[in-house]
């Protein structure tokens, strides 16, 4: 049994069950007009979602680790729909996308990832399951060359795979931008104009980025510039601004280091006296602490170099937010100031709210 009210008698109701014989003309009116909600409500699903986002004629774009979404948003701003697939928090060596990335992967136009070897797994699903005519843009390996890759502790060149973290290195992550507009343009050609002013203007903010960079690492006494992180993420970072890794905890397996290669660091740090050394949230390492306290130095455990600050929507969860808080958490602990990027600014270089998702 249910209830529906008569339209033309909003005070009453009239009650229909499995012996009810006969529908007046006025409650067959209501039941047209509840018939007509459930099929609202029906195409109020998921699916009805999907179906608006083929139809407002936007890009759909697929990213992998948030900081590449974050450039990506920057040049697409709201010209395009855009979902990163990896979450934020998590290892991107070794995450392993779920079934249901298949289903963004065979509904995208582009998909973006960062390439030399950083998201194999997603790599694999995207070839399988991409549409004819959707691009894979992997923006390292059109980056850097081979004579250009860097190798470490992390990612030793016997195993033949380079460091894959460039965006660090913020000119590098400018050449992203580059390669994102380029194709966007190609792609989208209607709104070419409108992906080359927000390029412009990331430009600019990633050029007074660099030259406050610059700026702060020459407050850091020159022999405390140099790094000592778990994840080796900064290689290109230290090759652009004159700062020297001296090690990484994280062998290249991902595993913990032996006991020999944590006495070695623990040796190295008294040597050269490194006041700080870095870990990440992403990567915890109780061993971490106990090499700074033997080596003398300050542990802390907040660079982050694919995990963006805050949470969606926040000022700083960009890519120009995650470089601003890295600066200051390095540059202080190792000496020096970070004055020049005291009125950086870390928010979009577009109009409007690109409904971007992040997740978490």
């Amino acid at each position: 049994m249910f209830l529906v009210s008569d339209p033309g008698t909003p005070s009453s109701l009239i009650m229909f069950d499995n012996s009810a014989k006969l529908i007046s003309i006025r409650s067959a009116f209501g039941v047209l007009a509840l018939m007509l909600t459930f099929a609202l409500i029906a195409c109020s699903d998921g699916s009805s979602e999907v179906d608006q986002a083929e139809s407002d004629g936007r890009l759909r774009v697929v990213t992998t680790v948030s900081p590449i979404t974050s450039l990506v948003e920057n040049i697409g701003g709201t010209r395009i729909r855009l979902e990163g697939i990896i979450p934020e928090g998590l290892n991107s060596h070794t995450y392993e996308p779920a079934p249901s990335v298949a289903r963004l992967i065979t509904e995208a136009d582009l998909i973006v990832l960062n390439g030399l070897f950083l998201e194999e797994p997603a790599l694999n699903m995207a070839e399988a399951n991409k549409k004819d005519a959707a691009v894979i843009l992997q923006l390292g390996d059109k980056t850097v060359t081979p004579e250009q890759w860097q190798f470490d502790f992390s990612f030793p060149a016997t195993a033949g795979r380079p460091n894959p973290h460039l965006w660090p290195d913020p000119i590098l992550g400018l050449k992203y931008a580059e390669l994102v507009r380029d194709e966007l343009s190609r792609l989208d050609a209607d709104n070419a104009d409108y992906y080359s002013v927000n390029y412009e203007s990331l430009k600019l903010r990633i050029d007074e980025l660099d030259q406050g960079i610059v700026a702060s690492v020459q407050t850091v006494p020159e022999g405390n510039r140099r790094l000592l992180t778990y994840h080796d993420s900064w290689a290109y970072f230290a090759l652009r601004y004159g700062m020297t890794v001296i090690g990484a905890i994280q062998p290249s397996g991902f595993s913990e280091p032996s006991a020999r290669d944590v006495a070695e660091l623990i040796d190295q740090l008294r040597e050269l006296e490194v006041p700080a050394i870095f870990g990440s949230e992403v990567f915890p390492s109780p061993v971490m602490e106990q090499i700074a306290k033997e080596g003398g130095a300050t542990f802390i455990d907040q660079l982050r170099d694919d995990d963006l600050p805050g949470e969606p929507g926040d000022a700083r969860h960009s890519y120009l937010g995650l470089m601003l808080t890295n600066m200051e958490i390095m540059i202080v602990a190792l000496g020096g100031n970070v004055q020049a990027l005291s009125q950086f600014d870390t928010g979009p270089v577009f109009d409007g709210e690109s409904g971007a998702i992040y997740p978490q």
